[in-house]
């Protein structure tokens, strides 16, 4: 017998038949061709699901490093000594004889090494920061977190409007920052919470390419080389000469773009099998703080996102917060629970792709339910969570009025 949940192609929830097809009315395109499109798809969940096969039921290291992990590091050590070099051989055609005609490709040089620089980072300016003195306990938990897990505890935290949260590092002295979406932190419960944490402070920890300075330019600089070199049209048309010169310069630098977007596109899919691992890692670590009921509870909450932003946003309206938020979620959590295991299989080929730096939600929750069992090391009692969310009470009455008027 087939499912078909949500109108999606029908599949065998036993043997999972049929589970990797291609939904073309569902999946996302990614190259704007079907047939590209397709075969992009099925490689992506087939890799994806070859990895989750080699990870469950063994040990997952921090800092394992494979073969994709040392050609990342090589690939960003060539990129960053290219960056280099074109900074050195500008500076030198620009003074070497000055002035000259040698000026102009030196600034052009130049130019491109400022744009293909490595980047740092810096503080969301939307994020609200918070201090030790306004949330001791919301500080106090985070703490506990990482002291349990071992991690490093950040040295920046905020909030923001967006139903989502994160964990990373900016600026030239690597500042950790954590950051937690209000919509979605209160509507958590408390163990859910502290599995969240968990997550979060296991990206300071888990190995992360993408969190990795030494690695930032496998994911960014060979992409913004091609969008440099792109051809554009600018629509002036001169003389024959200068329409075949044009033509020329349109063939050599389109076709160097597309080298090097298709060279982008490769190293940027072996990056985030990576960071697809350091994600598993990541929920073992949040199962270890909260335990792997709440772990896997706060896994289920994800795949109903748009409805929990629904219930935020509905209850936002009405003039409710946070404590209103929980009770509706959890509601709504519920009443879901027959849906749960097709939505789980469901996210398997929804979410699976090339070039996504997380694994399918339903992977990663079986990945827990496979490893060994998890009680809570950090308990947070209802006390206690109504004494943080009572240190964010006016931020919360902020995002309230926003969401409301959304």
């Amino acid at each position: 017998m087939t499912v078909s949940p949500l109108d999606a192609t029908p599949w065998c929830p036993s043997c999972e038949w049929n589970l990797e097809a291609y939904d073309a009315d569902r999946n996302r395109p990614v190259f704007g061709w079907v047939w590209l499109d397709r075969r992009a798809h099925r490689l992506g969940y087939r890799m994806t699901r070859q990895q989750f096969d080699r990870l469950v039921g063994r040990p997952i290291g921090a800092t394992e490093a494979g073969a994709a992990t040392v050609l990342i590091a090589a690939a960003s050590v060539l990129l960053l000594a290219g960056v280099a070099a074109l900074t050195v051989i500008g500076v030198w055609l620009t003074v070497r004889s000055f002035p000259s005609l040698t000026i102009l490709p030196g600034v052009t040089l130049l130019g491109f090494a400022y744009l293909l620089r490595p980047r740092f980072g810096r503080l969301d300016p939307e994020l609200e920061v918070l201090s030790r003195q306004r949330a001791p306990e919301l500080f106090a938990l985070v703490d506990e977190v990482a002291t349990t897990l071992g991690t490093p505890a950040p040295q920046v935290i905020g909030v923001d409007g967006d139903f989502n949260a994160y964990a990373g590092q900016v600026g030239l002295r690597r500042r950790r920052v954590l950051c937690l979406g209000l919509p979605y932190w209160g509507s958590l419960g408390p163990q859910e919470r502290v599995a969240l944490l968990g997550h979060e402070l296991g990206h300071f920890a888990n190995g992360d390419p993408r969190r990795t300075l030494l690695t930032q330019p496998a994911f960014r600089t060979l992409g913004e080389a091609a969008e440099l070199l792109r051809p554009v049209d600018t629509g002036h048309r001169g003389g024959i000469l200068e329409l075949f010169g044009a033509l020329l310069a349109k063939v050599f630098l389109g076709t160097l773009s597309r080298l090097l977007a298709a060279a982008h596109l490769v190293l940027v899919c072996l990056a985030l099998r990576e960071s697809q691992r350091a994600e598993y890692l990541a929920d073992e670590l949040s199962a270890r703080a909260a335990g792997s009921d709440a772990a896997t509870r706060l896994l289920d909450h994800a795949l109903r996102m748009e409805s929990m932003m629904l219930v935020v946003r509905r209850d936002s309206r009405a003039g409710h917060g946070p404590q209103r938020w929980r009770a509706a979620t959890a509601e709504s959590l519920a009443d879901a629970a027959d849906r749960l295991p097709q939505l789980r299989q469901l996210s398997v080929r929804e979410e699976a792709s090339l070039f996504t730096s997380h694994p399918p939600t339903g992977l990663r929750r079986r990945m827990l339910t496979s490893r060994d069992w998890h009680d809570p090391k950090v308990v947070l009692t209802e006390s206690r969570l109504e004494r943080i969310d009572a240190e964010l009470a006016r931020e919360y009455e902020r995002i309230r009025r926003q969401i409301s008027l959304s």
